[in-house]
């Protein structure tokens, strides 16, 4: 028989954590960060070691897809250091005067954290260079032949990056990433579902252990998809004044269109438009984005990697190609080229 899970710890108020939903379940502690047990090995040594020095850690870039906790262990980062973090995004600095403002404003022994550094402008990554390397700031003074440079010396700092595209940061700016990068990787079901159970705690619902399993099976094995995923069904036993329970959290889910895989209504469309207008493949890029009315890269960013990882879905040089798997999911025959030959 199932077990709720009991509330019995202290959690923030209903409407904190409702409108405030991804700060609010954002462990604070080493102890409540799940999973990535590598990167945390790695970061645990390189913390003391830089404390035991009393410097500031070396320069970190996480990188891998969203969802992930990139953002949840820079500031995991700056708890253990003792750190204040100040948080921008690559596209939020436009002008090199933006990122000297925020230099020349941090203190001894901050933290920079940004986001989406591979949208960073390349001048900026320039003037990046010289402040992670040397901890100075040069700045071009006038124009033409009376220009002229001035060194600022910027107080001991760490710059925390996270990106879901590395390919995108420039090799001269990742070769200063002197602290390590780190590809964050996909979590397995376990894993899943411990982090589902501090965010029921957190929340304040309880939810019956076959519950937590149909939420963390379709949670596309990413923490922030599981999160939304438990609040949703949070919301529908809520209304309709059911615990949740193994049958709460599949209606729930099926109201949001999530099948037993994760996938949702875009994701059967894509395949869809594969098998049953292009007969499975090959088929362009540009054609299936034109077939779904979707933008080429949001398949590419956002569907194709969970599509591929799952085997529904090969790419080929000549297009994307339907497997036998896709056809199965869906509930199609197979086609006999596709079947596997005894």
């Amino acid at each position: 028989m199932s077990t709720p899970i009991d509330d019995t710890q202290d959690h923030p108020p209903e409407d904190t954590a409702d409108v405030f939903l991804d700060k609010t379940l954002r462990p604070n502690k080493w102890d409540e960060y799940v999973g990535q047990k590598r990167i945390k090995d790695n970061l645990a040594i390189l913390l003391r070691a830089a404390s035991e020095r009393e410097q500031p850690p070396e320069h970190i870039l996480f990188y891998g897809p969203p969802g992930l906790g990139k953002t949840t262990l820079a500031h995991l980062i700056a708890h253990e250091s003792g750190s204040q973090i100040r948080i921008t995004s690559g596209p939020a600095i436009e002008r090199v005067g933006d990122l000297a403002s925020i230099l020349t404003n941090l203190g001894e022994k901050d933290i920079l954290f940004i986001d989406e550094i591979h949208r960073l402008n390349k001048n900026i990554e320039e003037v990046l260079y010289p402040a992670m390397e040397s901890g100075v700031l040069d700045i071009i003074i006038g124009k033409g032949p009376s220009a002229r440079t001035i060194q600022l010396e910027l107080p001991a700092f760490t710059l925390i990056a996270a990106t879901t595209q590395v390919s995108g940061i420039s090799s001269p700016l990742r070769s200063r990433f002197s602290g390590g990068t780190f590809r964050l990787e996909y979590y397995d079901t376990e894993e899943i579902k411990d982090i589902l159970k501090r965010s029921a705690t957190i929340l304040g619902v309880a939810i019956e252990e076959e519950a937590l399993d149909e939420i963390a099976k379709r949670s596309r094995f990413t923490p922030r998809t599981a999160n939304f995923l438990l609040k949703r069904c949070r919301d529908f036993a809520q209304v309709h004044k059911n615990k949740l329970d193994k049958r709460s959290a599949k209606e729930a889910l099926e109201l949001l269109d999530v099948d037993d895989l994760g996938l949702n209504r875009n994701d059967k469309e894509i395949l869809n438009t594969i098998i049953h207008k292009f007969n499975g493949g090959p088929v362009g890029l540009k054609t299936l984005a034109a077939a779904t009315s979707e933008e080429e890269s949001t398949i590419e960013e956002v569907y194709e990697p969970y599509l591929i990882q799952l085997g529904l879905l090969d790419r080929t040089p000549r297009g994307r190609i339907a497997t036998a798997l896709a056809y199965e999911h869906i509930g199609l025959e197979v086609p006999r080229r596709l079947q596997k030959k005894d």
